[in-house]
């Protein structure tokens, strides 16, 4: 199928690009024009940089692919994309499982831990919708965690097995029936659920697998296409009669049946190949393990075309050479397409390890015998291999990591100046001595002018001793730390700003979601001792937590000046000469932005049903109260979705998330 190329992205706003996002996006722009292969946006919290590539995106015209480290920043972006661009293709690619275990081997305890997962169906069809996106439409974006760079079918076979029906066309029914079938479509006349089709005389209804809002009725007549309606799959109602409708393949991956019987030759000769290296070696347990297993899997292969694990014989489905890369989300965009990729100092690091990770786990499964060699092709992209497919790339950040700066050639474009003329907060240094008496008075000053205050320390122990402290010192204070669910995580900062609390402390306050307005106050002890969280980006990120809050102030709780405090200071004393500069020309009073107070993010039934669920003891019972609290979460969740509330969204969808891990383990 030929891509349609006629299609532009319409950019729907009620804003004009202002402060610095005009010169960055006429910046960014000519830059990719004249085919510079990196550049960087190095745009402060706040400053509006996902607007920034929406004008980049709109004036480009290329295919684009935005890249999050994790699932709530790409839901977020989704949305705010999607609202830009109604008129587009703009599609979430990330992993569709709601909870995954892999399959692992811990020698030490000769302890096998079989995979465990649970699908996603939504998930699954926004998957299929973007790679069917991307094959028919130029104006796609797709905005996509690092699930962009694990193992997918070929684009070429996936093309292949889509199939274009017209009305007067001629078609025996047979053969409508078998290439459904072919693709991935069960048969079920009882359910419209995704990825099925029902035949009723001369009427063949079929379920898209990326949609479970419509149907599609293909009526027959002496083996001519007569009719196709677009129907609603819920209330059966006619929403549109057309002419012509492509039907794309149901699942992910497609296998013809003469591959298949070739592929599961060429396993066999590989697990022989395997059991003679074992017995030579004298590891009989291991060459029993594996033939029992793999001939278990290929029997199901051969019978019913699916095993339990197929994706581990993926490079022999796919016929690829021994260490040859997996095909990924990635070879689905045109040669010539753009790819964003934001807070570029966390994802870069996190696609580089995810190759590593993947071949130590899976090596030990095809040293012991539970996995053939073959198996390890089964696996994400290396970065090496990542690189080779990325055409021309923004990486935008606070704060952008070495990896990024060392490909741009002078291509660092700058975003400093917020809509709401807020400048990046002042920075000063306290000596350690009496450093907690000094932080008490400076804390009571806040809450005095109904301000709020973050903590940041180095160790848990020391967030638990100096929470405890406060306390006895009359302080309303709460201490996050990482076992706290996110649901309960997000009540304590909703807490924070109604005043329930007036200091929250932490270890790791660098985190997405704790940009509150009504902290004024970011007090950093141990500024001065060497770390991760006490290196530049993360001492500028952790400061721009002061950054929503007219009178932001940062302190600095030290007795040395350290590198990585005099870089910090004085790339915020740069941000902010700037930007009052631009204030001062253009008449702008810096104003703490008005963020509206929610009483709870939860439902008087969801919560309710959570406070009954942890005091059960119960395994079962325990078990039905949480599907109980998980249907309540995703009837709200998909609220949210629909009044593009995605930040409530984001943090249900993850409270969902761990309410099932909880329920399977």
């Amino acid at each position: 199928m030929k891509i349609k190329t006629n299609h532009k992205y319409d950019l729907v706003s009620n804003y004009q690009p202002s402060g610095d996002q005009p010169e960055a996006i006429k910046s960014l722009v000519a830059g990719v024009k004249k085919g510079e292969k990196s550049q960087v946006l190095m745009g402060a919290t706040g400053t509006g940089k996902t607007f920034t590539m929406a004008n980049v995106i709109q004036q480009v015209g290329k295919q684009t692919l935005v890249l999050a480290h994790n699932k709530t920043l790409a839901m977020q972006l989704y949305y705010e994309l999607k609202d830009f661009f109604p008129n587009n293709r703009v599609e979430y690619f990330v992993s569709n499982f709601d909870y995954y275990r892999p399959e692992a081997y811990v020698p030490s305890k000769d302890l096998y831990i079989d995979k465990d997962s649970r699908q996603n169906m939504e998930l699954d069809m926004m998957r299929l919708s973007a790679m069917n996106a991307l094959i028919t439409r130029q104006d796609t974006i797709v905005v996509a965690s690092v699930a962009s760079i694990y193992a997918i079918q070929n684009p070429s076979d996936y093309s292949k097995a889509f199939f274009e029906l017209n009305v007067g066309q001629k078609l025996a029914k047979r053969d409508l029936l078998t290439f459904l079938v072919r693709t991935g479509y069960l048969r079920n006349d009882v359910e419209n659920a995704p990825g099925t089709f029902s035949v009723k005389g001369d009427a063949i209804k079929v379920v898209p697998g990326w949609t479970a809002n419509i149907m599609f009725r293909i009526s027959m007549f002496d083996q001519e296409i007569e009719m196709i309606d677009v129907i609603d799959a819920v209330t059966g109602a006619v929403l549109d009669k057309t002419r012509t409708v492509t039907i794309f393949p149901a699942q992910g991956y497609i296998t013809p049946e003469n591959r298949l019987k070739v592929a599961c030759t060429n396993i066999r000769s590989e697990l022989d190949d395997r059991l003679r290296h074992f017995e030579k070696k004298g590891l009989l347990l291991e060459a029993q393990r594996l033939k029992q297993r793999t001939n278990y899997d290929l029997e199901a292969l051969e019978e019913f075309g699916v095993c339990g694990g197929i994706e581990n014989y993926s490079s022999h489905l796919e016929f690829r050479k021994p260490g040859e890369r997996p095909y990924t989300l990635l070879d689905y965009f045109q040669k010539d397409y753009l790819m964003i990729i934001d807070e570029s100092h966390m994802t870069l690091p996190q696609i580089r390890g995810m190759f590593n990770t993947d071949r130590s786990r899976k090596t030990t499964l095809v040293d012991y015998g539970f996995r053939l060699p073959s198996a390890i092709d089964n696996r994400p992209l290396s970065y090496d291999e990542f690189a080779k497919l990325q055409n021309q790339t923004i990486y935008t950040s606070a704060t952008p990591g070495p990896l990024e700066m060392d490909l741009v050639n002078q291509q660092v474009v700058q975003q400093v100046i917020r809509p709401t003329g807020l400048l990046d907060p002042e920075i000063e240094i306290r000596p350690s001595e009496n450093q907690i008496e000094d932080l008490i008075r400076e804390i009571n000053l806040r809450k005095a002018n109904n301000e709020r205050t973050f903590v940041t320390t180095l160790t848990i122990r020391m967030s638990e001793d100096l929470t405890a402290y406060l306390q006895e010192r009359g302080i309303k204070v709460a201490y996050l730390h990482n076992e706290l669910k996110t649901l309960e995580r997000s009540e304590i900062l909703n807490e924070l700003r109604k005043g329930v609390y007036d200091v929250v402390v932490g270890v790791n306050l660098i985190r997405e979601g704790l940009d509150l307005p009504e902290v004024s106050l970011v007090a950093v002890l141990d500024a001065d001792k060497p770390g991760f969280l006490r290196d530049t980006r993360s001492l500028i990120q952790t400061a721009g937590r002061a950054a929503r809050n007219a009178n932001g102030h940062v302190i600095f709780y030290a007795d040395t000046m350290t590198q990585a405090m005099k870089e910090a200071m004085a790339e915020t004393e740069r941000r902010r000469k700037i930007q009052i500069s631009y204030n001062e020309k253009h008449g702008i009073v810096p104003k703490t932005i008005t963020k509206a107070l929610s009483d709870t993010l939860l439902t008087e039934k969801a919560l309710t049903n959570l406070k009954r669920l942890r005091k059960i003891k119960g395994k079962d019972d325990k078990k039905k109260a949480t599907q109980k609290v998980i249907d309540d979460l995703r009837a709200q969740m998909l609220r949210a979705a629909k009044d593009m509330d995605f930040e409530t969204a984001a943090t249900l969808r993850d409270s969902i998330l761990e309410l099932e891990a909880e329920k399977i383990s």
